[in-house]
């Protein structure tokens, strides 16, 4: 687990590439919750990226990985991107890892996009915090529990706006029942 920090110099990278290419994304997952919520450890970042951007210059993109300071493996990534998967990218300088999603979990969530400085030289589109609400929630479901505690203390921090949108795609994803289970969950263990 690494703090958030030692992610941004990895990011700053891949950012630049991703806006040479013409490609459209944002950060998501745990280094955008420690950003809206609590600190944390993470394992690693995650981007999502416009799938139809990434596809049209896919051979730019691996060239350009291919003769930076990243461990990847082409045929995987080819893969991932024409089945719409995730693929792994670990910078060999700082040892950590990227997970690129070439997709959007919710839809249209690219858009609703908000560009914030995560440092004094590093604007960065992140997820909005009701799109990182649901894609918590859909990871949950899927069994994640590191998500569970971002979820609670997201949600104490969202709109009414931002809360009605999360509760309704809850309900047409069948999620209410998890995601009313998961704000009920205690942060602490009473002894």
């Amino acid at each position: 687990m690494f703090s958030p920090e030692v992610f941004f110099p990895v990011i700053a990278r891949v950012a630049e590439l991703l806006r040479q290419l013409g490609i459209r994304f944002h950060l998501t997952g745990g280094l955008v919750s420690v950003y809206y919520a609590e600190p944390r450890l993470t394992q690693d970042a995650d981007l999502v990226v416009d799938p139809q951007q990434l596809q049209g210059c896919l051979e730019e993109f691996l060239s350009a990985v291919q003769s930076g300071d990243w461990l990847v493996d082409d045929a995987v990534i080819r893969d991932a991107v024409s089945r719409g998967r995730m693929f792994q990218m670990i910078d060999v300088r700082e040892c950590v890892k990227l997970d690129i999603y070439p997709r959007e979990l919710i839809p249209g969530e690219l858009k609703r996009s908000l560009s914030v400085n995560l440092t004094p030289t590093l604007q960065i589109p992140i997820a909005s915090r009701g799109d990182l609400v649901l894609s918590k929630l859909i990871w949950i479901s899927k069994g994640s529990h590191k998500s569970r505690r971002d979820v609670r203390q997201l949600m104490q921090l969202v709109n009414p706006a931002e809360n009605d949108a999360i509760r309704e795609f809850a309900a047409e994803r069948q999620l209410t029942d998890l995601l009313n289970e998961v704000l009920g969950e205690p942060d602490e263990i009473d002894a």
